[in-house]
């Protein structure tokens, strides 16, 4: 695929994301893929894949929306909004290994989303953990069975809570024959 030969990496802001998160998410998707990495300009939510009736933006319309405006590398897009695919009542972020784009929502990785108080350090581990989930999977990486290894699949907070920001052996010996 292209993109993994790109050199550099987009996080792309959909609407208002806090700066210090960004600025920690770029440095930990620096570490793990060793690409340059790049904020880009904030995106404006486009409102053609909000569907009004649930309250929440459809992720692949959202990732082809991030798709047309042609970024030369792999984009992460982070939002703060809850994402959907149908089919599944929410999703925490998804991505398109053919385009090169990934999108991660932030909403449900606040405690305030719970009803608990907020915790910037947790948002912070949780955001980490499905911005590398997902880029993982532009790196033709699937879901893991090991429900420590970061490519897990999170159908719940608690799922995101218990796995690690780290590949398992077996995603890394994947990555490392790419």
């Amino acid at each position: 695929m292209w993109f993994q030969e790109a050199e550099r990496i987009f996080i792309l802001p959909v609407a208002k994301i806090q700066w210090w998160l960004l600025s920690e998410i770029k440095g930990d998707i620096r570490k793990v893929f060793g690409k340059e990495i790049i904020i880009a300009d904030e995106l404006p939510p486009p409102t053609e894949v909000l569907n009004r009736d649930r309250g929440q933006i459809h992720s692949t319309g959202l990732i082809e929306a991030i798709v047309n405006r042609g970024y030369n590398g792999m984009v992460l897009g982070i939002i703060d909004f809850d994402l959907f695919v149908p089919g599944l009542n929410f999703v925490f972020g998804e991505a398109d290994p053919a385009e090169g784009v990934a999108v991660v929502s932030i909403t449900r990785l606040k405690e305030e989303f719970y009803g608990r108080g907020a915790g910037q350090e947790l948002l912070l581990q949780r955001a980490l953990k499905e911005a590398i989930h997902e880029m993982g999977h532009l790196y033709s990486l699937k879901h893991c069975p090991d429900p420590g290894c970061v490519m897990h699949f999170s159908n719940s907070i608690a799922e995101t809570d218990r796995k690690s920001k780290e590949f398992c052996p077996v995603c890394i010996k994947i990555l490392k024959n790419i």
